[in-house]
């Protein structure tokens, strides 16, 4: 499943995998239990390509780990 960023108003950014229909919902932070609103990176990305950390960015806006089957 890819990976996405989301924002606690109290904790900051974590990333969670989730599957793509679910990825705009809110979600618990796993510190404080407080609802989490996706976090949208606004630096643009290819589709493919690879980013500092290996990961590469897909469509959707989402992160692949390396050997992620999900596409």
């Amino acid at each position: 499943m890819p990976f996405y960023d989301y924002d606690c108003p109290s904790c900051g950014l974590f990333e969670a995998s989730r599957r793509i229909a679910e990825r705009d919902e809110a979600l618990a932070c796993p510190s404080c239990g407080d609802p989490a609103q996706r976090h949208i990176n606004t630096k643009a990305a290819s589709v493919g390509g690879a980013d500092s950390d290996g990961d590469s960015a897909g469509s959707y806006g989402m992160r692949h780990r390396g050997g992620c089957s999900c596409c």
